[in-house]
């Protein structure tokens, strides 16, 4: 079984937009997307993704990278393999994006509630996002800007 996901890297003023979310009883700060829907081709699911989440258009995608290795889900108990593809993107006024300035600042314990904040590049924790393969793509990104 496999599951896609598509992720969105909006870059502003040496800082990258994260989100903070609690997904199934955990917290998790991740690059802004989520899951290909039947029908969808994978831009359109980044649209879609960052639509709902932000309600905001994303504009100018450009693929930056897809999985290159095998990713057990860390949400499936049963076999899941995630495939990822992300894209840079931009949007028309990203100083007017809703932002917190801490991790999960406020946000309490609600499910599937999506609190956004701009991460330095110049971060130096390697675990500043918590999935995997965010994490190889987080390297990527401060590598490309150094």
């Amino acid at each position: 079984m496999f599951t896609i996901r598509v992720y969105g890297i909006l870059l502003y003023n040496d800082h990258v937009l994260v989100s903070d979310e609690l997904i199934k009883g955990r917290r998790i700060t991740k690059f802004p997307g989520g899951g290909l829907e039947y029908g969808e081709g994978v831009k359109d699911c980044l649209v879609r993704e960052i639509r709902e989440e932000m309600g905001l258009d994303a504009l100018d995608l450009r693929h930056f990278y897809t999985t290159e290795f095998f990713q057990q889900s860390t949400f499936h108990s049963d076999p899941m393999q995630v495939l990822s593809v992300y894209f840079t993107f931009h949007v028309a006024a990203p100083e007017a994006i809703s932002v917190v300035s801490e991790a999960f600042a406020g946000a309490g314990e609600v499910q599937d509630q999506e609190l956004f904040r701009w991460l330095r590049l110049d971060e130096p924790a390697d675990d500043a996002l918590t999935l995997p393969i965010d994490q190889v793509v987080w390297g990527m990104v401060r590598s490309s800007k150094s």
